[in-house]
């Protein structure tokens, strides 16, 4: 799992800790939402504005500093954007993995004061 350590590390300089505490927890609130409503859209088959969506999961997990997450986020729109279902099947499997990991381990991210 690649991580950007620094990318917190910014929000908390910049906001200070209480606010940045508050700010990195409603993103990671944001960013499990819409990973949810994501995997409902594949379960339905709901493709039409799927890569649009991973886009702006890939930019929120970036902004977060979560590299391996926004990377996977990527690979999975462009097999969309390509239409290869069966390479999407495959990184769809990885996103969910890779995302279950890397939310739960910055569940105590927010607490960190930097």
């Amino acid at each position: 799992m690649r991580q950007d350590v620094e990318a917190i590390a910014v929000i908390y300089r910049n906001l200070g800790a209480p606010v940045a505490e508050q700010m990195v927890t409603r993103a990671l609130g944001q960013l499990a939402l819409t990973m949810a409503g994501i995997a409902e859209q594949v379960r339905s088959q709901e493709l039409r504005d799927l890569a649009r969506q991973l886009a702006r999961f890939g930019r929120l997990a970036a902004d977060l500093g979560l590299l391996s997450l926004a990377a996977v986020a990527s690979d999975a729109g462009a097999c969309l954007e390509k239409a290869d279902s069966t390479a999407f099947a495959a990184v769809w499997a990885r996103l969910l993995r890779v995302a279950e990991r890397s939310l739960a381990a910055e569940t105590g991210l927010a607490d960190q004061s930097v």
